[in-house]
């Protein structure tokens, strides 16, 4: 037997037969991937950021590691960490220019992406807004939560995360969850309250209720 389509094309009975046990396996892998995810409550996050932004004290901070010796992340640095019941993955890749071009490699299942910018820096917020702008076109973060922490609040002559989000243009952005959270990795303050923004968001987005 023989099953017309409108435009002409046909297929049997047994390959559709064929093509809805593909899809129904397809639905359930997807199905039993996103429960594996679930039980375990795994996070994937990426911290990127233009170099000397701050990103690796903030992790050693988080992490309640000693902050007075940081050297410039030449590669990247994976810390796994426990919060809230969470699992979090989180990298931390250099910023420097010459490797920007790798923060691609960093990019696949991504939950969320954490933007930390130099609010002390006023001279590289073109630069920092351009980077994040290229990042957020990135086919392999689409969706992915964004966190910006307008870094080094501790130090005299800062911008307010007010003004970091006017000069990054956070407004402009409809594809990204998003939030700004004003912080200093020095002294710790306000780190939490970003960091259970970013947990909360991506959980709402790939975590079910039994």
């Amino acid at each position: 037997m023989l099953i017309r389509k409108e435009d002409g094309a046909g297929e049997t009975e047994n390959s559709m037969t064929i093509r809805k046990i593909f899809i129904v396996n397809s639905m359930g892998l997807l199905t039993i991937l996103k429960k594996m995810k679930q039980k375990e409550k795994e996070m994937r996050i990426l911290m990127l950021g233009l170099d000397n932004a701050g990103k690796t004290t903030i992790l050693k901070k988080f992490n309640g590691e000693d902050i007075n010796t940081i050297e410039p992340t030449l590669g990247f640095n994976i810390k796994t960490l426990e919060h809230k019941e969470f699992k979090l993955n989180i990298w931390d890749v250099g910023g420097q220019k010459s490797l920007r071009s790798y923060w691609r490699n960093y990019f696949e299942s991504t939950d969320g992406l954490i933007w930390v910018v130099d609010s002390a820096d006023r001279r590289r917020l073109i630069d920092c807004k351009e980077e994040l702008k290229g990042l957020l076109l990135e086919e392999r973060l689409a969706g992915a939560t964004l966190l910006v922490f307008a870094n080094k609040q501790d130090l005299p002559g800062a911008l307010s995360a007010e003004e970091i989000r006017d000069a990054l243009d956070l407004e402009s952005i409809k594809t990204h969850h998003w939030n700004i959270q004003w912080c200093s990795a020095v002294t710790g303050e306000k780190l939490l309250d970003g960091i259970d923004w970013i947990i909360s968001d991506i959980a709402s987005r790939i975590f079910t209720m039994d």
